[in-house]
């Protein structure tokens, strides 16, 4: 999960589930959301014609008979249009400039073989993937891609793969296209088959100049001038487009990426302090520039301005059309009866107020750094005490509602996405928004065609079930069998917070036995074989959970869960050691479980572990251990045989107390087989 609860231990503690504080400065990851339009917010227009630095051009291909049947010129277009589309791109910026350079070079390449394919082919969807993928990274943030680009590397890994399929699957080699053509679209494809393997080592200096600028008190100016160049963040219209770049993913991707909007908030400002005196900031600057505040006022950025009142804003609120204005200036202007944004009277779609935490965080250290204290705002106060200190008054609760039953797929998902991003935000967001009813709704956009709102949907419905009274509305509203089937068929991130609501549920007793008969096993045992790293820990804790009800154990064993937990054991470089060993401890009390588990050769692992695991690890092992020699003399004598005595000897001085006691209750079996 993640986002809102990806961090969840195996604990029975409700907060174990991650509960996000959105005041930091923004909500989630992108995840590689960011101009995929997850939220609707984000739109590309093409620019400017550029190849991205490639020196080879192709005219387009003569008609000959060994191209395929005509179609309609739509048609016949459409994969070098997708193509075009890509080349049309400004050169890339930022950290991620050589891969994006990379893959629009050799899409380019492929300009003549493109010219001889009609309709909708799976190449031409998968140039469409690589066109969104080069759009986000394009209009992504550049401090996010640099702090967390793991997962955009695989992105791009993924998209390789997808041309190099695609290409795998054409037999281009019967085209009628000159022998020189073919050979370099056989190049092409050859290296787009080794960019779908590669992993590029990330930029090491990079990163120990963002955790160097990070640090407090370290003010080195070097470092600031590297992130700056390798950013590309050089000047103030770069500056600014970061901020804007920042603020979208957090409205788009409906939560803090990874936890680190505070991070980043911090590292633009100090990049933009670096801009703005073409140095970096230095202690003796900012003893000077407190100094200098007794006789001087600091300049307000323009950003950091209301339009309407053109006054430092307080409580930042974003509208419909994307503009932020101060809340109690735009709140003004609404009461009067407007319909129409006051900056570019475009007409609003609906009049509900979005926090800009993203730009509240950059404004906060600005008035630090400045020696300005931000004055409260009484009247927004007052507010807020009235709709018990939710972020949304009762008229935009009312306008997101009706969106969320009647609104279109676009305004479904929007409504969604914020109702994720708010119910994250505090308990009183949480009460506020169950009260006005978007339970149901919610759980109704759980079947939804659309991947994001379906995906919004599960996370707003996880984020409103950390309230405990909101756990029987979810089940009463008939949410688990809809959140079982996506987790079945979802998207990763939807079926990792499925996962994660269904641990956030199973919190209660009974909702362990309807969870359980619902269905939810079998895909949870999916996703923790075949799902991300964080799709696994997620499916580990909410089958622990499930497992404390006697009922579930006998399923996830028929299920198959044994197996693959002893995989885990086996391999652990898949970072799985410890919920195995946590799960196997749990079933292992159960006979049937216990049989299965016998059966799986599990005493030379289990004696590893013991010898070298960490002290819960040597823990459950030992428990596990104790289960199976207590069940079956066998099972004793063979762990004597693998050199557990000696283990079980030394894990008795240094153990935790648990394991001390399963220990010797071990070596006195051991000794009553010998004796026998």
């Amino acid at each position: 999960m993640k986002d809102e609860g990806s961090n969840a231990k195996l604990t029975l503690s409700p907060e174990g589930i991650g509960i996000g504080i959105l005041a930091r400065g923004g909500e989630e990851r992108a995840r590689g959301e960011t101009g995929e339009g997850g939220g609707g917010v984000i739109q590309f227009n093409s620019i400017q014609f550029n190849c991205f630095g490639s020196d080879l051009d192709f005219a387009p291909a003569p008609p000959s008979a060994g191209r395929l049947s005509p179609t309609t010129a739509a048609a016949e277009a459409m994969p070098a249009r997708v193509a075009a589309e890509i080349a049309a791109l400004p050169e890339p910026r930022g950290p991620m400039r050589r891969l994006c350079g990379d893959l629009a070079r050799r899409i380019r390449l492929l300009a003549p073989l493109l010219q001889q394919l009609q309709g909708a082919l799976p190449l031409a969807d998968a140039l469409g993937a690589a066109r969104d993928l080069l759009r986000a990274v394009h209009d992504g943030s550049k401090i996010y891609q640099a702090m967390r680009g793991d997962g955009l590397l695989d992105r791009f890994a993924s998209v390789n793969r997808q041309i190099q399929l695609a290409l795998d699957a054409l037999p281009y080699h019967t085209f009628d296209m000159p022998e020189e053509v073919q050979e370099q679209v056989a190049l092409v494809h050859s290296q787009f088959k080794r960019a779908a393997t590669r992993t590029d080592p990330p930029d090491v200096q990079l990163s120990k100049d963002i955790s160097s600028a990070l640090a407090d008190k370290t003010f080195d100016p070097l470092v600031f001038t590297r992130i700056s160049e390798k950013l590309q963040l050089q000047t103030m219209a770069d500056i600014k487009k970061e901020s804007v770049a920042l603020h979208e993913m957090v409205i788009s991707s409906g939560g803090e990426p990874d936890g680190c909007v505070e991070e980043m908030s911090s590292l633009l400002k100090k990049l933009k302090d670096c801009v703005i005196t073409e140095k970096a900031p230095t202690p003796e600057t900012l003893t000077a520039r407190s100094a200098s505040i007794k006789h001087t006022s600091p300049i307000i950025p323009d950003e950091f301005r209301c339009p309407i009142s053109l006054e430092l804003m307080q409580d930042p609120v974003i509208v419909s059309s994307g503009q932020t204005y101060e809340r109690s200036c735009i709140q003004k202007w609404l009461d009067s009866g407007h319909k129409t944004c006051p900056k570019t009277q475009q007409p609003l779609s609906h009049t509900s107020l979005t926090p800009n935490f993203v730009l509240k965080s950059l404004i906060a250290q600005w008035c630090e750094a400045n020696g300005i204290e931000l004055p409260k705002n009484k009247a927004n106060s007052r507010d807020r005490k009235s709709a018990k200190s939710s972020d949304y008054d009762h008229a935009g609760l009312v306008s997101l509602m009706t969106r969320l039953r009647g609104g279109n797929q676009y305004e479904q998902r929007a409504a969604a996405g914020e109702i994720r991003l708010l119910a994250k935000r505090n308990v009183n967001n949480r009460i506020c928004i169950a009260e006005a009813g978007a339970i149901p709704l919610l759980v109704n956009l759980l079947s939804s065609s659309d991947p994001r709102t379906q995906e919004h949907a599960v996370t707003a419905l996880l984020n409103l079930s950390i309230h405990e009274n909101n756990k029987a509305s979810i089940v009463a509203s008939h949410a688990i069998p809809k959140i079982v089937e996506v987790l079945k068929t979802g998207s990763m991130e939807a079926r990792e917070n499925a996962a994660a609501t269904l641990f956030s549920l199973s919190v209660v007793d009974e909702n362990k036995v309807t969870i359980g008969g619902a269905g939810a096993i079998p895909p949870l045992i999916n996703l923790l074989c075949d799902g991300s790293p964080r799709g696994k820990k997620d499916a580990a804790t909410a089958i622990f959970n499930l497992c404390i009800y006697q009922g579930n154990k006998i399923r996830v064993v028929k299920a198959g869960i044994v197996i693959h937990l002893m995989n885990f054991l086996v391999d652990p470089t898949g970072g799985m050691t410890d919920e195995a060993l946590t799960l196997l401890a749990i079933l292992a009390g159960n006979p049937e479980a216990r049989a299965v588990i016998a059966q799986s050769d599990p005493i030379p692992p289990l004696v590893e572990v013991i010898k070298t695991g960490s002290p819960r690890n040597r823990e459950n092992a030992a428990a596990i251990l104790w289960s199976l020699c207590c069940a079956d003399v066998e099972q004793t004598r063979a762990a004597k045989a693998a050199g557990a005595e000696d283990a079980l000897k030394e894990l008795l001085e240094s153990g935790t107390d648990r394991a001390k006691r399963k220990s010797s209750s071990i070596l006195e079996l051991m000794r009553q087989a010998e004796e026998a």
